[in-house]
């Protein structure tokens, strides 16, 4: 059976990212009503699953959350962005899976959504379903194309607000800076006019060349045997970043789009092949699919306190692949490719010098 527990969170190796404090969990489940659910698939050359990330809305057809997306290189093969930067909405759960699983998984997500709102297609619009993507399969046999939409099905089914990190769900078979990969997630509190907010991220980390990642101290660390320095970048990274802070869509684009802040502290520069998107959302601001009012009243973030929320991005996307990294374990996948632990390498050097100073 696939691992549900995650032995080592980056924070407990030292790796703290920036200044602003986390959440009580450091999750993406630290935005009141944010879930996250694994399906992890594991057997003979499988490496693979699906990974929910689910708003609050009981029913986001009906209950759009604001959103937004920012590609900051566009190597990838993901479903539902073009209708979330024109219309700045997200009306289903997002789903993160493999490269070749992401029509499957978009089919789940429609019956998903269907299952809530027999009209759609019928009395009502379509719906937009929003699936994204790294390639595992170094590791996995993505030509065996495992995943089903029961596993999408599944993966929604067990979102909860424990947030696991690690080789868990999509990121099973991900690897990063010749690192075991997967899923990371760290989040920040944020304090404006005396009340308090969060803003979390989730990443799927498979990108990044072997010997080019940088912790936090500025120190790089390398696999035990890395591959050639000068190999071209192939992988790619999801963030999903959500926030209680009231922002438009057009404020979310600009935030989501300091998460390459977070990855070129970490040593990456965004390569020809790699696919690099964020997507970002608010559970503050909702649109209703059946609003009948012609004006609209909403609450917005005054613009020149976006620094905070830029900071904040910033620093939880870098942490965030740092949790994948520490939290996944060694892994032997397919044709007996290996990645080795980030947290088991570290254990061979001095960590006190680790954290941000």
């Amino acid at each position: 059976m696939p691992p549900v527990t995650a032995a080592l969170r980056a924070r407990d190796a030292g790796l703290a990212c920036g200044h602003l404090p986390s959440g009580p969990r450091n999750t993406i489940a630290d935005v009141p009503g944010m879930r996250v659910g694994h399906r992890t698939l594991l057997s003979g050359d499988i490496r693979t699953g699906v990974t929910a990330i689910v708003p609050p809305a009981p029913n986001l057809y009906r209950h759009k959350a604001v959103a937004a997306a920012d590609v900051l290189n566009g190597f990838g093969k993901s479903v539902g962005l073009v209708q979330v930067d024109e219309l700045g909405t997200l009306e289903t759960p997002l789903l993160l899976t493999n490269t070749l699983s992401v029509g499957t998984c978009s089919t789940a997500l429609i019956r998903h959504a269907l299952a809530l709102n027999p009209d759609i297609g019928r009395e009502t619009a379509t719906v937009n379903p929003v699936v994204l993507e790294c390639n595992d399969g170094w590791l996995n046999d993505i030509q065996a194309m495992a995943v089903t939409e029961a596993d999408a099905a599944a993966a929604l089914a067990a979102a909860s607000d424990t947030v696991i990190s690690g080789s868990v769900g999509a990121g099973c078979g991900m690897s990063a800076f010749g690192f075991k990969g997967g899923v990371g997630t760290a989040s920040r509190q944020l304090h404006l006019d005396g009340a308090g907010f969060h803003l979390g991220v989730l990443v799927l980390a498979n990108f990044g060349r072997p010997g080019e990642l940088r912790l936090p101290c500025g120190r790089r660390v390398a696999p035990p045997a890395p591959l050639t320095p000068t190999a071209p970048e192939q992988g790619s990274i999801i963030v999903i970043m959500a926030t209680d802070v009231p922002v438009s869509d057009r404020q979310i684009r600009r935030i989501v789009r300091r998460a390459g802040v977070g990855l070129a502290r970490l040593g990456s520069f965004w390569g020809n092949g790699s696919g690099d998107i964020a997507l970002g959302l608010t559970t503050a601001n909702t649109i209703l699919h059946d609003e009948a009012a012609a004006v609209l009243r909403t609450h917005l973030l005054n613009e020149n306190r976006l620094d905070l929320l830029f900071e904040a991005m910033a620093d939880a996307t870098q942490e965030s692949v740092l949790d994948a990294l520490v939290s996944a374990g060694s892994m032997t996948g397919r044709a007996g490719h290996h990645r080795p632990s980030l947290a088991d390498t570290l254990l061979t050097s001095p960590t006190k010098d680790l954290a941000r100073s």
